[in-house]
């Protein structure tokens, strides 16, 4: 993950730089990377505002281009499992090298927003408003072509 200032707000760019390289550089096709958000209590329907009606713009913006999927996500019920997250994300980019290639959310946003100050000072506040942040990109276990590594 790279951070990006723009204008005083942090844009976070997905990029994977960790894992097992080799299983990633076996897998030429679709990529799938996991966000997941803690948002501080009381402040989730705001944080979804917010996203919605600022960062999923960008998002679509890029859809078949790098980004091929997007599915948003929030707990069934109040204290689902561990509680680590509030909001998660599910995107699916195109290939290796779109997940790895930096994002043109700079321009997409120029494009989008016309007032850019109103949309940084309320890309700034739904950072504000999380407690915590981590992407988790995937790769694929096909059990029908693995090898078994031991006996």
């Amino acid at each position: 993950m790279t951070v990006t200032m723009v204008g005083g707000a942090e844009w976070i760019v997905p990029t994977a730089r960790a894992g097992a390289p080799s299983l990633q550089e076996a897998s030429g096709g679709e990529r799938t990377v996991w966000y997941f958000y803690r948002v501080k209590w009381g402040h989730q329907e705001e944080f979804l505002d917010l996203y919605q009606k600022n960062h999923y713009p960008v998002l679509k913006a890029q859809l078949g281009d790098r980004v091929t999927g997007f599915k948003a996500y929030i707990p069934t019920y109040h204290g689902d499992g561990r509680g680590d997250w509030t909001f998660a994300t599910v995107m699916t980019f195109r290939d290796s090298e779109a997940l790895m290639a930096p994002a043109n959310d700079v321009e997409i946003a120029r494009g989008l927003f016309p007032d850019l100050d109103a949309f940084r000072a309320e890309e700034q506040r739904r950072f504000e408003i999380v407690d915590a942040h981590w992407d988790v990109p995937l790769t694929e276990v096909d059990f029908e072509t693995r090898v078994p590594a031991g006996p």
